[in-house]
């Protein structure tokens, strides 16, 4: 009775997570990841468990398409929408593979190798240098940047694996290299394909910036002044209960640039902005809350998603856990300031 190679199974439960992104509306980009990812791991099922060695050589070809895709969808998700111009340059990736594989077959796992390692890389160097994200979900937390950080761990990972298969093909223990194949692949396909299809990858809280050792008053009036504009903005049109709204949106209602408005909210807060948006969203279900709603309507119409972020938050802002605050109103608040510094937990309460 024919038996089910590993990769075989990782590429049918990486096509069932396409389908349902794609039935549930998620972005062209990812559900082209995912599908990638799946076809990948049916390449090396066809190749390896079941013996079609005609498809060997486009082994390497497929395998560097999967770095720039995982890199375009990460910025198409967290930093900017990119136009077919930009996604077609990382093309080069795969067809440079193909170069080396019909021109130079000896240098092709070391350029594989060199792709994973570079787009791997500079997912890690993105999420530590971006001062912000301008397409991640304010309410998302800190999940997504933990997500695209192992994403891009397990892309050096699987660089790294490949250079262990060429030094198992190289000492001549090919049976080896075929295990290794099966096992290396399916785990970072799999891993791969699990984390860029959870909905928190779609989003991420920006980063917050260092302030300036010496800014000036006026950059320093200003800011403060920018900050004013957003708690009079909220204040009017209460877009903080939107949980899709991010940094961009915000910028865009305040008409001003992505980046002045982050770095405004952190010089003169000392928070990112989807802290900042958070403590007006953990405001108003505190309200709810002493006016009789529960906990779980608090969260929903907040703002708030997920409950293990909505309790994070309550507690980071008011200092206690939601069922404290309903069921002891006199506990103490550790709120010192929810929008410009001058909202004492007094007023709050």
């Amino acid at each position: 009775m024919p038996m089910l190679p590993v990769p075989a199974f990782v590429a049918l439960v990486l096509a069932y997570i396409a389908v349902r992104s794609l039935l549930s509306d998620g972005r062209p980009l990812l559900v082209a990841f995912l599908l990638a990812c799946a076809g990948q791991s049916l390449l090396v099922a066809l190749a390896g468990g079941y013996g079609i060695d005609w498809l060997r050589p486009i082994l390497p070809v497929s395998a560097a398409a999967i770095p720039p895709l995982a890199w375009i969808t990460f910025r198409d998700a967290l930093v900017t929408r990119l136009k077919l111009s930009a996604m077609a340059l990382h093309l080069a990736a795969p067809a440079f593979i193909l170069c080396c594989r019909v021109f130079a077959p000896e240098t092709t796992d070391v350029a594989v190798t060199l792709v994973f390692l570079i787009y791997g890389g500079a997912i890690l160097f993105q999420l530590r240098a971006a001062s912000d994200m301008p397409l991640a979900r304010l309410e998302a937390g800190q999940i997504p940047v933990v997500i695209w950080q192992i994403l891009g761990w397990a892309l050096i990972a699987s660089a790294l694996g490949d250079a262990l298969i060429s030094l198992a093909y190289m000492s001549g223990n090919e049976g080896w290299a075929g295990w290794m194949i099966t096992a290396s692949s399916s785990l970072i396909l799999l891993l791969l394909g699990l984390l860029s299809g959870s909905p928190a990858a779609s989003g991420a809280e920006e980063r917050e910036l260092d302030a300036p050792p010496a800014a000036d008053r006026q950059c320093l009036d200003e800011d403060a002044e920018i900050v004013a504009r957003i708690d009079g903005f909220l204040s009017r049109d209460p877009v903080h209960l939107d949980p899709n709204l991010n940094l961009s949106r915000l910028a865009r209602r305040l008409h001003l640039p992505e980046k002045r408005l982050s770095s405004a909210v952190n010089r003169a807060t000392g928070q990112n902005v989807s802290r900042y948006v958070n403590a007006w969203r953990i405001r108003h279900a505190c309200k709810l809350i002493e006016a009789g709603s529960t906990v779980t309507d608090a969260m929903l119409d907040s703002g708030f998603n997920t409950k293990s972020n909505f309790n994070r938050e309550f507690r980071r802002v008011t200092g206690v856990a939601p069922s404290e605050w309903r069921s002891n109103g006199e506990i103490p608040s550790n709120v010192t300031a929810m929008t410009t510094g001058t909202l004492a937990a007094s007023e709050f309460r």
